[in-house]
């Protein structure tokens, strides 16, 4: 007999945890209780677990690795745990309705799902479907997208758009931040980002590219975690690991160069700024090098390869999107819904299974 319960999964990166933080202010008008199941150690533990109103439990998790590793031989029996415990935590919270975005955090929750038949809802972020989404979504209710291309291949797809909250920056605020950054008003801004983990490649080739990308901008450089270079000192540039205030930036670029992560880019789409994608090619599914090649083909974007990379590669791609810049701008208008995440959530009530004896909410 099912409570108003909702359960939530998924992990590995930011990319995986972000969506369900912009979904929670949401989930907390609709159900009774929110849990979080995740890994031991995973980011989204620390992402979450500093949530106010969010049960976080974790349980046994397992990363298959692209390269040979005996560790993978550990994989059945891992992810056989991780569903036994997580069948455990589903019993005793008795879920009316679990949403998964993916990633190997999320799959022994959606296997789970699937022998004790608790309707499962999953988002896929990029372009082509991840394994955790392959698997999970042949059991899913519906496999919910960000590209409408992606929900187009699949029978139980459906495009909804990417999870962004739509916060409205003050003045007032924008220029906190410009200030805190020491960002000087008589240039536009570029923003660089490396990603959550940083990008030793993009980081050092934009140090070698400063003097010519300061002529026109200034930049804030978000490097990653432990990865600025206290020698590089420029004025009109700041660098920082990272920062809580990604939506005020947002919305005071002018353009951006960035890896080819979905939420980023999908951030930067919606608020119509030009960018430079550099996709992570080592060390991945090959995910952001289709993200980047759907934005350049739709005009959002310039795509740079990572094995192209370097101060001329990138001199030349920064001087052709200062050209651009103004076409790309009028290409993005309209270009995604800004409505996802109330479509999320009539997708997880229209699925869920009728609370009994509880107080539902509307």
């Amino acid at each position: 007999m099912a409570t108003n319960t909702i359960v939530l999964t998924g992990g590995g990166t930011a990319g995986h945890v972000i969506p369900h933080l912009n979904l929670i202010p949401l989930l907390k008008s609709n159900f009774d209780r929110i849990i979080y199941i995740g890994s031991t150690n995973g980011i989204e533990r620390e992402l979450i677990s500093a949530i106010d109103g969010v049960e976080y439990i974790p349980i046994e998790t397992t990363k298959l690795r692209r390269s040979f590793s005996p560790k993978n031989l550990l994989i059945p029996f891992k992810l056989i745990k991780g569903k036994n415990q997580a069948m455990r935590v589903l019993s005793s919270c008795d879920p009316c309705v679990i949403f998964s975005k993916g990633g190997y955090v999320g799959l022994p929750v959606a296997l789970a799902s699937k022998k004790m038949n608790i309707p499962l809802i999953a988002h896929e972020s990029d372009f082509s479907i991840g394994l955790a989404n392959k698997i999970a979504g042949k059991s899913a209710r519906v496999v919910l997208t960000t590209f409408k291309d992606t929900a187009d291949r699949i029978p139980n797809g459906l495009f909804v758009g990417p999870p962004l909250l739509n916060t409205e920056i003050s003045a007032t605020e924008k220029t906190r931040i410009r200030q805190m950054y020491n960002l000087n008003t008589d240039k536009p801004l570029c923003l660089v980002i490396g990603g959550s983990l940083g990008a030793k490649h993009v980081n050092e080739t934009v140090w070698s590219a400063l003097d010519d990308l300061l002529k026109t901008h200034n930049i804030l450089h978000i490097t990653g975690k432990g990865k600025t270079n206290p020698n590089i000192k420029r004025k009109s540039y700041t660098q920082i690991e990272f920062t809580k205030y990604m939506p005020v930036l947002y919305s005071i670029a002018d353009i951006a160069i960035t890896r080819g992560g979905s939420n980023t880019i999908f951030e930067l789409l919606s608020k119509s700024i030009p960018m430079i994608i550099i996709p992570l090619s080592k060390g991945s599914r090959g995910d952001q090098v289709e993200n980047a090649l759907y934005f350049e083909k739709k005009g959002y974007a310039l795509c740079l390869m990572e094995p192209e990379l370097n101060k001329d590669s990138l001199i030349e791609k920064y001087n052709q999107l200062l050209t651009r810049a103004q076409i790309m701008r009028a290409n993005t208008r309209h270009a995604i819904p800004r409505d996802t995440l109330d479509k999320i959530i009539s997708v997880l009530l229209k699925y869920r299974i009728q609370p009994q004896n509880s107080a539902t909410k509307n």
